[in-house]
């Protein structure tokens, strides 16, 4: 579903071709006929930005003819629960769901949740703006939202009570046919009916489906919901908890998965736990916050997971006395996103940065945005394998040319760092299946090359130095840190310098007993009494025994088919998640080809070919007593063992900011209007409203001509992300040395382009050249009556390596999805010209231009609550009082 797999996922291809050997079919659904296209079965075009459209036709197929696994459904599922007599649906109200506030842009979501429970007392407390300005339901991962009462839901278990969630449901997706997917999507009905057909042929009983989709899937103001909608038609196939089935989620780098569990993400902790906000004075008030009082499933034990984390990152500087050291973890005040950020850089109230591993001068949306912002710092830390765009920034970005940064009064001061690559360190990455797998040092860094454990680790000994005799309370949780740390060739530490090991740090992550210093065997071995540390609970586990889990590699033909001993899989080296639902309500797989665990009544506990995460002794019928709490409170029908009432969501009462269940709206930028609804893109998006960050105008706001086309971007093989290591590359930068762009002949003609000619894209923040490619893999889609031409390009080139070219990600602006942030960087409006671009001052001039003849200012794309009458604009914002528009 609209991933270019065989181009940007190569490695993972070869197990779709594998299938493919053995008589799986292919189909792939995407914007631009790709290297997919060419060895699938049946190629399947869709407009960019409409996916919900084609994922929820999906849905109606299989709720309209009853094809959903009903015995699973109505099961393992919350599909039998009620929802409160006041809900109301996007149906109703024109594509709005209940609740919603259009000065705010934001759901009072309290008429969403089920019959009988109410938010907890902080749900009120803090309401929904203070949500969605810190990315709260992000911190919802690991455990899902709390739930009060939830013995007390309200079920039907015939799955006919008119406000049951499995008849909402119904209602909800009736009308995206596979006329109105054709009309939205532009996909013919034919092709989306064989989409239909081979998806839920393919999930029954003896057969499961996995849903993959790559990275670029997310990126956009609906994001969120993308995914929910995949996750949704899994549940109602029964594809979720059983060998073969699941959604997966392509990462594009080894380690993504990694940076997100221990994380790169200003509103989370290690394993999903989430930062504090500045309302949690006390660790009490934060758990109670975190977690209803008596919560069933092992979400109930965050407790031990916090303080074990604590007593990891403060040891015996943390106490029962102080609240573990919880005071010293940062509060988070609101958005403190990528792109917030970038904003607060040109807008003088962040002065420094540090820059890892990424580009994005390159590689984020509106890179002009990107630049100015570096250029507004007292100082910048790069640290890179290359000198990368975001390190000469001062001296030869695009804004060099155009006189908007001018390097002899650029202010910023750039430290390069030369950082180590992956086989110049040791350490794990954590894959896209959350494996660990360890990684040995291959090679001796060259020269000044560092790891980042060396670099970090050895920053923190200088500043605690530099503090060693501050009495500032904001420093004392410096001098609180515990970095004991086992140093690699250093006798007793004398090496001040010297390489901290990653296999010990990986150690102290899994967890340990502090008494007889002990490794713990996993997470429910975790205390909340300060006697166990653990630097991330969801990888508990992985030093177990005192081996390095991680570092297996016994043979896959020496071992079982799930290859237990091959890496380590958190949590607790569980292939599947949720893998109680593998098995029947008896405990009996639901057939003999797809069995994975399942229930030993002679022996009274769950066994199987994987690592049960069902509680190993509670049997299937199994009804707790009242009061039950944690594990103890899961019924023996709750395989989904984080989620408060123990079953898979095909409705979201609580935790998302933008509605309970997928609805299509259009992306911010888009030629369209909704033919579903009155209500145009996400209600909730979060719209910075700039004049440095202007929108083209989109239905219903006039002038939408002047960006008339469709802009997708993604990835080539030959290059990498933003090109900072490719582009160095001789070899691979003579297989793709130019930047191109993608057209049908159709456009072609009405453009009055020549193939390999000039031509250049440009929206209203930026113009970029490139090679015109005229071609029969984008083909123009009839949408909503009239014709819609998509252009694609590949993002990868900048101003340095071998190959230069112009920042595509010039092109989009940032627009982001309400739940986490995330850019809408997968579709824009466009318009594109023969010739190349205007350069310098010129070009400036001819964005002016542009933007005066579409009538853009600071305000458009603001008024973003366009249903039911609701007419709503946001306020103008400038540089002296940056706010976000609602």
């Amino acid at each position: 579903m609209g991933s270019n797999m065989a181009e940007a996922h190569p490695v993972g291809f070869q197990w779709v071709m594998e299938a493919k050997a053995r008589g799986a079919k292919v189909i792939h659904i995407d914007p631009r006929f790709t290297r997919t296209s060419a060895v699938a079965d049946a190629y399947v075009p869709i407009r960019a930005g409409t996916d919900i459209a084609f994922l929820g036709g999906v849905i109606n197929h299989v709720l309209r003819n009853d094809l959903d696994f009903r015995e699973y459904v109505r099961a393992y599922t919350n599909a039998s629960f009620l929802v409160r007599e006041d809900f109301a649906d996007t149906e109703d109200l024109d594509g709005l769901f209940s609740g919603y506030d259009p000065e705010t842009a934001s759901y009072d979501r309290s008429s969403w949740r089920y019959q009988n429970t109410e938010p907890p007392e902080s749900d009120a407390d803090r309401g929904s703006v203070p949500d969605k300005e810190s990315s709260a339901p992000l911190q919802h991962g690991s455990g899902g939202a709390a739930l009060e009462g939830v013995e007390n839901i309200v079920r039907d278990p015939s799955l006919e009570h008119p406000r049951c969630v499995f008849q909402i449901l119904k209602r909800h997706f009736a009308r995206y046919t596979p006329e109105l997917v054709e009309r939205v999507c532009g996909t013919p009905p034919e092709r989306f009916r064989e989409v239909c057909e081979a998806w839920t042929a393919n999930s029954n009983r003896d057969r499961t489906t996995a849903l993959v989709y790559s990275v670029g899937w997310t990126q956009h103001s609906v994001g969120t919901q993308y995914i929910r909608a995949g996750a949704i038609l899994q549940l109602l196939l029964g594809n979720i908890g059983r060998p073969g089935g699941g959604v997966f989620a392509l990462r594009g780098h080894a380690s993504i998965q990694g940076s997100t569990d221990i994380p790169t993400l200003f509103n989370l902790l290690p394993g999903y736990l989430p930062m504090p906000a500045p309302t949690h004075s006390d660790l009490a008030g934060y758990m109670h916050e975190l977690r209803a009082d008596c919560q069933k499933g092992y979400w109930f034990g965050a407790d031990a997971y916090l303080v074990s984390m604590l007593k990891e990152y403060f040891g015996d500087a943390a106490t029962p006395d102080n609240d573990y050291g919880f005071e010293w973890l940062p509060r988070i005040n609101g958005d403190h996103g990528t792109y917030r950020t970038v904003m607060d850089m040109i807008d003088g109230s962040v002065f420094g940065y540090f820059l890892l591993g990424q580009n994005p001068a390159v590689g984020s949306a509106h890179g002009k945005l990107q630049r100015l912002g570096m250029a507004n710092l007292d100082w910048l830390v790069v640290r890179d394998l290359a000198m990368i765009e975001s390190a000469t920034f001062w001296k030869d970005s695009p804004e060099i040319e155009t006189g908007e940064i001018v390097t002899e009064r650029c202010r910023t001061e750039v430290f390069f760092f030369p950082a180590a690559s992956h086989v110049e360190k040791e350490g794990t990455f954590t894959q896209t299946q959350r494996m660990l797998q360890w990684r040995e040092k291959a090679v001796e860094p060259n020269g000044d090359q560092r790891s980042e454990l060396w670099f970090f680790y050895h920053l923190g000994r200088l500043v605690r130095q530099k503090l060693a005799d501050s009495t500032d309370p904001r420093d004392a949780p410096v001098h609180a840190l515990a970095w004991d740390y086992r140093m690699l060739g250093a006798d007793n530490g004398a090496d001040e310098w010297a390489e901290p090991s990653a296999e010990d740090v990986l150690r102290r992550i899994s967890g340990v007993e502090l008494g007889p210093d002990r490794a713990v065997s996993g997470y429910t071995e975790l205390k909340a009494d300060g006697s166990t540390a653990c630097g991330c609970w969801i990888y508990s586990g992985v030093y177990a025994d005192e081996v390095n889990q991680a570092a297996r590699r016994k043979p896959h033909d020496q071992q079982p088919q799930y290859e237990k001993e091959w890496g380590w899989t958190w949590p607790m080296n569980r292939r599947v998640l949720y893998n109680r639902a593998s098995a029947d309500l008896e405990g009996r797989p639901w057939s003999e080809r797809k069995k994975l665990i399942w229930w030993d009544a002679e022996n009274g506990e769950w066994t199987g070919d994987d690592v049960p995460d069902f509680p190993k002794t509670t049997p299937p019928g199994h009804v707790p007593p009242e009061g039950a709490c944690g594990a103890d409170g899961l019924r023996g029908d709750d395989p989904f063992i984080m989620q408060a009432d123990g079953k898979g969501w095909l409705y979201a009462p609580h935790g998302l900011i933008d509605g309970p269940m997928p609805t299509h709206y259009e992306p911010h930028e888009s030629p369209a209007r909704n033919a579903l609804y009155g209500q145009q893109g996400n209600p909730t998006r979060k719209v910075y409203g700039r004049p440095d960050n202007p929108s083209n105008p989109a239905p219903p706001e006039a002038h939408t001509e002047v960006f008339p086309f469709v802009l997708t971007a993604a990835r080539l093989t030959e290059h990498h992300t933003a090109g900072g290591m490719s582009r160095q590359l001789p070899y691979l930068s003579e297989l793709q040395p130019e930047l191109f762009v993608e057209v049908s002949p159709e456009l072609a003609r009405e453009r009055r382009l020549t193939h390999l000619g000039q031509a250049h894209v440009v929206t209203s923040r930026a113009a970029v050249d490139a090679r015109v490619m005229v071609t029969d893999r984008l083909v123009p889609l009839r949408v909503d009556g009239r014709l819609v031409h998509q252009v694609w390009l590949p993002y990868h080139w900048g101003h340095s390596g071998l190959v230069t070219g112009d920042v595509v990600n010039d092109l989009f602006g940032v627009f982001v999805d309400p739940n986490v942030f995330i850019q809408e960087s997968k579709v824009a409006t466009c318009d594109v010209r023969p010739g190349s671009r205007p350069r310098g001052p010129a070009l400036l001039a001819m964005l002016e231009r542009l933007r005066s003849e579409a009538g853009i200012t600071p305000e458009t794309g603001t008024r973003i609550a366009t249903a039911g009458g609701v007419r709503h604009s946001a306020p103008a914002h400038t540089h002296d009082a940056p706010m976000e528009a609602p």
